[in-house]
């Protein structure tokens, strides 16, 4: 489980990082919401125990558990609809004494299993027994977590899902022949669900929809998205400050529906600014790609995939919650990670960062093959192009 490990190996600058991006959340969550900053300072405190106690521990240990990991995950869903708490018409959370919500852990689960997964059947990732086991298998979590309902956690589970496939070195031809069918599919799709009478996604999704493209014509349900990007532009380059008493506020007005959470961008654009934006978008970029800078040291194939995975769940969840706040994206509720509220949230992704942070002590010695170049060709002896696994 343990291994002797070398202290110039350990990233620093990726848990400083970490750490600072959480601090900024910190901040702007206590303006938000004072209630909950206490709260969130201590998810931290737990976060950074967790992720140091993680990074000293072979990852190894992780994937070789990989069933017990992705079944425990699956009943935790499960629950979830048997005996969650349901808030605001979703049932997301469970409460042990401590309220916890299942599908924030679910995304390491994926992530851990999948790596272990893709690596056990390397040699025959392109075969459809592969390829449609692997798509049973997330289709489970996937559907759980669609029930309670949370849209946005099930696209972006799906999405880290396709970035470990392709990673892990699906085939062209196969990735053409889905973007074939899935793009006018998609566009199929989202017609069907704006007509009237649709049954394939609730009222209130397609309101959404509807509310993002037409604004003015369902002004009602786009208030708090329209709020969000009038919080945004009012802060100008430097804010307004940190709890500001400012008359004009948007926040301060409680104007904005969730602050802390959903819309703590638009909490952090107010009061901290254009600057402030930036550096947030900034510190989660980095983030995802010093994940993804590990991957490619990686010394086994699995580590690879795990780095990838995280990378991928931040850059995409990321780029959910800023398009939500910002009006890019239909309305949906999914947290900025390691900046909105939510104990369970920070603390699963600080793990993560953990178990990234053990890949990197372990890279592969020069003379070792780069895991995950199944994509690469090089010439062979002879002349002909062989592969260079």
């Amino acid at each position: 489980m343990f291994r002797q490990y070398r202290l110039k190996n350990y990233s620093f600058l990726l848990m400083a990082a970490v750490i600072a991006l959480s601090v900024i959340g910190i901040m702007v969550i206590g303006s938000a919401q004072r209630s909950s900053q206490s709260r969130q300072i201590s998810g931290l405190v737990i976060g950074i125990i967790a992720m140091v106690a993680l990074s000293l521990i072979d990852y190894g240990t992780f994937t070789r558990m990989r069933w017990v990991i992705y079944i425990a995950g699956c009943l935790l869903l499960a629950a979830v609809l048997v005996v969650g708490n349901t808030v605001g018409g979703a049932t997301r959370w469970i409460d042990i004494g401590i309220i916890f919500q299942p599908s924030d852990l679910m995304k390491l689960c994926i992530i851990l299993f999948f790596a272990g997964y893709f690596n056990q059947y390397e040699s025959r990732l392109n075969t459809v027994r592969v390829i449609g086991g692997s798509l049973l298998l997330i289709g489970v979590p996937l559907f759980l977590i669609y029930k309670e309902p949370d849209m946005s956690t099930t696209i972006v589970t799906a999405m880290v899902f396709c970035a470990i496939l392709f990673a892990a070195g699906l085939s062209w031809k196969i990735i053409f022949a889905i973007l074939a069918v899935a793009v006018p599919g998609a566009a199929i799709f989202l017609s069907l669900v704006l007509s009237p009478g649709q049954t394939l996604i609730e009222d209130y999704q397609r309101t959404r929809i509807l509310s993002w493209l037409r604004p003015a014509e369902y002004s009602e349900a786009a208030y708090q998205q329209q709020n969000s990007i009038i919080a945004i532009g009012s802060g100008q380059l430097y804010g307004k400050g940190l709890n500001n008493n400012a008359v004009n506020s948007v926040k301060n007005g409680n104007f904005i529906a969730e602050p802390q959470t959903d819309f703590i961008y638009a909490v952090a654009g107010e009061e901290l600014g254009f600057a402030g934006c930036v550096a947030i978008i900034l510190l989660e970029l980095f983030i995802a790609l010093m994940c993804f800078r590990i991957a490619m040291k990686a010394r086994e194939r699995e580590g690879m995939l795990i780095c990838v995975g995280v990378g991928s769940l931040i850059m995409f969840q990321s780029s959910l919650n800023i398009g939500v706040a910002t009006g890019l994206m239909p309305n949906t509720g999914i947290t900025l990670p390691f900046v909105s509220y939510g104990v369970t949230s920070l603390v699963t992704f600080c793990m993560e960062i953990g178990i990234v942070l053990n890949v990197g002590l372990q890279p592969r010695r020069e003379r070792d093959p780069v895991p995950g170049l199944g994509r690469m060709r090089m010439p062979g002896q002879d002349g002909s192009v062989q592969g260079a696994r």
